[in-house]
């Protein structure tokens, strides 16, 4: 607790010396801050500030730090502050940064905007950045940069150590060492730690991995996520054919599982395309209305059912007391079995083999949630209303309804899946609605098939 309270003591204490400075124009004390602090905590500042502020900030950075700080920002916000940089000094930032999070950067600008920035670029890095962009996004070519050490097969560990050192500060990782062959085609890898441990006059090809992990450029971040996921990797080489071209960091692939999780939430709540605090309320209704119209129309189901059984329903009023619970009870439950397979597609491969052993637990975990709910809420019905055979329909309904509910949230992405479509898009809401319809049925069918004796 007290180191806790250093902490935000700290915090508060340089957060305030730079917002003081910044209203007094105090450059030397603002940059001085500003040498101190992590660019992350300098962007969530940034984001907090007034215009004028914003603006003298920016003024205050350095070429470098302007370069780290806009990496951590988001969105519209490192468009906003890219907008404000004059062409030369934008094009010295572009320069320091890396070339994938540049190409990202500049895909949400338009032609002619794009083209003014990669030439104030120097001619190196944006031919860079160019080849980046002709690649698809949200693949592996658009992750890549070309900052890493690479030697030839021939080279000896003595000569190898030599460029490391050389380009150690231009490398973005310092891990690992790919080798290629005379058609930089990529034939191994080697650790920094068994580089230095080698014989100096060792021959780099006598102490590499030949078998490497690799990635095609065209190939999906999802699934360039799932490799590191499942290798415990920290980067990884992209080809195209066997000629190394670029390489992953693992930075760049937790911000693609973060982009992947966002995009699948989004989806689970039928909220449509990305929303976040800054959104305005008229874009982020029309983001949302057109699932949430769709789901009404079949809501309206709903509503048709209740009638057909609407006699039931008027000569036994008890019934009424019960069906938002059922209803609830189903949707909540087929929800909980959605999220957790859409999960387990994103990190996995499911064959025939893995989804039938899924349906099938999910189908026991449905019938042990069923029996006990079941069970629970029939002796309830009997204390409340005095009914046996009222807590028997109750309770029954419910065992069954939780039962298809947790198979419906479970079959609907497995299909969906298999038919190359999104799991995530057989959402939340969808699969509520439809379980409301389901349990309705089965609730009204088994009261009216009991009703003699409920009467």
């Amino acid at each position: 607790m007290g180191v806790r309270r250093l902490r935000q003591t700290a915090e508060q204490q340089w957060k305030w010396l730079l917002l003081d400075a910044l209203a007094k124009e105090k450059r030397e004390q603002a940059q001085q801050v500003i040498e101190e602090v992590y660019p992350y905590d300098i962007a969530q500042v940034y984001e907090e500030l007034g215009e004028d502020d914003q603006a003298r900030l920016l003024d205050y950075l350095d070429h470098e730090r302007l370069a780290d700080v806009l990496e951590e920002l988001e969105g519209e916000q490192r468009l906003a502050v890219l907008r404000r940089l004059d062409v030369e000094r934008a094009g010295h930032v572009l320069d320091l940064m890396e070339n994938d999070d540049v190409a990202d950067l500049l895909e949400e600008l338009g032609p002619e905007e794009t083209d003014r920035l990669l030439g104030s670029m120097r001619t190196d890095e944006a031919l860079i950045v160019r080849n980046l962009l002709t690649y698809p996004p949200e693949t592996a070519g658009r992750l890549m940069t070309n900052r890493f050490i690479w030697v030839g097969e021939d080279f000896t560990v003595g000569e190898t150590v030599e460029k490391m050192r050389d380009y150690i500060e231009y490398s973005e990782t310092i891990n690992y060492v790919y080798v290629v062959n005379q058609l930089s085609e990529l034939v191994g890898v080697i650790s920094y730690r068994d580089v230095i441990l080698a014989e100096n006059t060792e021959r780099i090809s006598d102490v590499m991995e030949t078998k490497v992990i690799r990635v095609a450029a065209e190939t999906d971040q999802e699934e360039v996520a799932q490799l590191f996921e499942r290798y415990d990797l920290v980067s990884l080489p992209v080809v195209e054919g066997d000629v190394l071209v670029g390489l992953i960091t693992v930075d760049d692939a937790l911000d693609v599982l973060r982009e992947e999780a966002n995009e699948d939430i989004e989806k689970l709540s039928a909220s449509g395309k990305s929303i976040d605090f800054e959104t305005k309320p008229w874009i982020a209704a029309t983001r949302r209305l057109p699932w949430l119209v769709l789901l009404l129309f079949i809501g309206l189901v709903s509503g048709s059912i209740i009638s057909q059984f609407e006699e039931t329903l008027s000569k036994v009023v008890a019934l009424a007391f019960f069906m938002p619970m059922i209803a609830g009870m189903t949707g909540n439950t087929g929800t909980q079995s959605l999220a957790v397979v859409v999960r387990g597609l994103i990190t996995r491969e499911v064959d025939k083999r893995v989804a039938t052993r899924l349906i099938l637990r999910e189908l026991w975990v449905g019938l042990i949630i069923g029996v006990i709910c079941g069970v629970l809420i029939a002796i309830i019905a009997y204390v409340w209303q005095g009914s046996a055979v009222l807590g028997l329909v109750v309770g029954s309904s419910l065992v069954i309804t939780l039962i298809f509910g947790t198979l419906a949230g479970t079959i609907i992405p497995l299909i969906l899946h298999r038919l190359k479509i999104d799991p995530a898009i057989a959402s939340g809401p969808l699969i509520t609605t439809l379980n409301d319809i389901l349990s309705l049925l089965v609730y009204f069918g088994i009261a009216t098939a009991f009703i003699s004796r409920l009467m």
